[in-house]
């Protein structure tokens, strides 16, 4: 599904978002800002817009997995016209069976990709796996806004409007009906905190976003 609409994600991101996606990834990136990280790994990458965001982080390096091909294919294009690509490596790969060794990087980053895991507990374990005693995991993804107006607005954009356009642009029947039926789906707030303590996260936190159509959760593997 994600290789059908490689070439039009970028743009029905920002467009159905109305560009507020920016502004979120940019929130998000600020918050690991103090840890000051070298090394940063950006999980379920797509086209490496996270990525990208996480330069202003000055690292020494960023990795982007994904098992997408074609959304990498779009995504390596996007970074070589803007000359980083000695900054910037995307790589295939399983964000539940990450190929790096333990405690490889300082912070990664995940942005509208855990509701996508087949098994969220064990991508959030490989997260903890792969990332350092100290560093942080800091995860952008929809939620469910539940206060009137918002939550009956958000509920008519999202199941009607929303679908209907990603479908009359992409070409993909399935792929914008699929997305608000995984955020429907996707165990947000108190019930995503709960379930990235159990896999060994402290310190955590959520941060809501836009009255709560996406949420910021930050983690942070403890220092034995």
């Amino acid at each position: 599904m994600f290789n059908n609409i490689a070439k039009k994600y970028d743009f029905l991101n920002h467009v159905l978002s109305m560009g507020i996606d920016k502004l979120w990834r940019k929130k998000a990136v600020k918050l690991l800002k103090p840890l000051q990280p070298k090394m940063v790994l950006d999980i379920a990458t797509g086209t490496g817009d996270f990525a990208l965001a996480n330069l202003k982080l000055n690292p020494d390096k960023v990795v982007g997995i994904d098992i997408s091909t074609e959304m990498l294919a779009v995504g390596r294009e996007k970074i070589a016209k803007k000359n980083l690509s000695n900054k910037i490596e995307l790589l295939e790969g399983d964000s539940e069976n990450i190929q790096f060794d333990d405690n490889t990087f300082d912070a990664i980053t995940v942005a509208f990709g855990v509701r996508n895991f087949e098994n969220l507990e064990k991508g959030l374990s490989e997260m903890n796996r792969v990332v350092r005693p100290g560093g942080k995991v800091v995860v952008l993804e929809f939620s469910k806004p539940r206060k009137f107006p918002i939550k009956q607005i958000y509920n008519f954009y999202f199941f009607r409007i929303l679908p209907f356009w990603g479908r009359m642009v992409s070409k993909d029947a399935s792929a914008y009906t699929y997305l608000p039926e995984s955020v429907d789906a996707f165990p947000d707030g108190d019930d995503f905190l709960k379930i990235y303590e159990a896999c060994g996260f402290t310190e955590t936190k959520q941060i809501k976003l836009s009255f709560g159509i996406a949420s910021i959760y930050i983690g942070t593997k403890p220092i034995q």
